[in-house]
């Protein structure tokens, strides 16, 4: 896909690549908040606990009193972003999901 981001967009796009390699997890993700903060994480694979990158980063904006979401990026190997990926991020409004490969190539753009 070949899609002209804006820098913001590629910037959360990047820290979602570079959790992803820093923990060697299966996927990063990033959001940017309706402040301009950024929240970067990796897959969460507890015995008690599970939860993707994205719920992670999200988790992370909303427990910093992040109110909604500007923009949401997935690096993944995965074709398109689960369910509840798509789900967390509609919680907090209308941002932009991204979805991207691990060389940070865009996928697609959701919601």
């Amino acid at each position: 896909m070949t899609e002209t981001l804006d820098p913001e967009d590629t910037k959360i796009i990047t820290l979602a690549r570079s959790a992803r390699a820093r923990a060697g997890a299966p996927e990063g993700a990033a959001v940017r908040d309706e402040t301009g903060r950024t929240y970067a994480a990796t897959t969460v694979a507890l015995p008690s606990l599970r939860l993707s990158a994205l719920q992670a980063a999200v988790a992370m904006a909303v427990s910093s009193g992040a109110k909604s979401l500007e923009a949401a990026a997935i690096v993944s190997e995965a074709g398109e972003p689960g369910e509840q990926d798509v789900s967390v991020v509609e919680d907090l409004g209308n941002g932009t999901l991204f979805l991207a490969a691990p060389d940070g190539s865009l996928k697609g753009r959701y919601i």
